[in-house]
């Protein structure tokens, strides 16, 4: 498995994980995803980064990190998976080279969205050291819990 930073031929698998993701877990896209998908090269301009787990050019996993503000904070959003081939470890491996890259972009706080009942993925940012927030607004309808993670130093 190689880990790849953004590629043109990669784009469809990146909105189209995302899509399948969201419409299997809660029946529909939010005009926040829509919104992510139509502008992926203007966040990119910005800083974002989109990585993706590839094995003999099947792309298996895909994750992005975007700067939110100029403190300092990132996002690190749309962790999806291929669903049509197994994929162990490639989640974690796009989460952490998205989060690498937040970091060495000067990244002081990391931040996600996501839903309590989304065992897999709450597993992946706890391993990664994140710790529950809470907020009063969680943006998307389907968010319902956010970490954040507290960055010390550089990435190595």
């Amino acid at each position: 498995m190689e880990i790849i930073q953004y590629r043109e031929e990669y784009k469809p698998s990146f909105i189209q994980f995302n899509t399948d993701w969201i419409v299997d877990n809660f029946g529909i896209l939010e005009e926040e995803d829509k919104e992510t998908f139509r502008h992926i090269e203007e966040s990119l301009k910005e800083g974002a980064m989109i990585y993706f787990a590839v094995e003999k050019g099947v792309v298996l996993a895909t994750c992005m990190a975007k700067p939110l503000d100029k403190d300092g904070t990132w996002e690190l959003c749309k962790l999806a998976s291929n669903k049509h081939v197994p994929h162990k470890g490639a989640g974690s491996a796009v989460f952490e080279a998205a989060m690498g890259w937040a970091v060495n972009h000067n990244a002081k706080k990391l931040f996600l969205l996501s839903n309590s009942t989304l065992n897999a993925a709450l597993h992946i940012y706890e391993k990664y050291g994140f710790r529950e927030v809470k907020l009063d607004d969680y943006e998307y309808a389907r968010g319902d819990i956010a970490f954040e993670y507290i960055v010390d130093g550089p990435a190595s």
